[in-house]
């Protein structure tokens, strides 16, 4: 089925607002640009940010803005942070290099324990603590302002 600009004109025009359309080939006609019940703003593009502190294992502490809704393993990316090998994967859990030792009244705040594909990755990571985790599936939230986790000295690529 093939529709001609007036017909297409006409079912768009159902559901948005009209806006003046003027064309030297078409009449004068009103064009409904937005969809009933949605907005027409733009979207907050600036998140909320908190205060995040990466703590290697020389003692180096790195401290980083990161915002709220991104993972440890967006923090490292999006702040160029250098942790070598950090994240290979990119957040597809088959590596376990993001792998992060959280503080344990940090770890039982977390909101969501650990997913049986992410046990298995903690399961081939070096310097495994009781209160490890993998930093691409921790989310993080306002409360998690200040933050502080511990960069194993090394890591384990469990992909090769």
């Amino acid at each position: 089925m093939s529709l001609r600009l007036p017909q297409t004109l006409s079912i768009i025009s159902r559901y948005v607002r009209k806006v003046p359309v003027r064309s030297s080939t078409f009449p004068r006609r009103s064009l409904d640009t937005s969809v009933k019940g949605l907005s027409t703003g733009l979207p907050k593009l600036d998140k909320e940010e908190i205060d995040v502190t990466f703590v290697k294992a020389n003692g180096e502490r790195i401290k980083t803005k990161a915002k709220v809704g991104d993972t440890l393993l967006d923090t490292v990316v999006n702040n160029s942070i250098d942790l070598e090998g950090f994240g290979a994967c990119e957040g597809t859990l088959t590596c376990s290099t993001c792998h992060l030792i959280f503080k344990q009244s940090d770890f039982d705040d977390l909101p969501e324990k650990p997913s049986d594909e992410e046990l298995d990755m903690l399961d081939l990571a070096y310097d495994l603590t009781d209160t490890s985790r993998l930093g691409c599936q921790i989310t993080l939230s306002k409360a998690m302002n200040g933050l502080e986790v511990q960069v194993p000295a090394t890591i384990n690529d469990a992909r090769k």
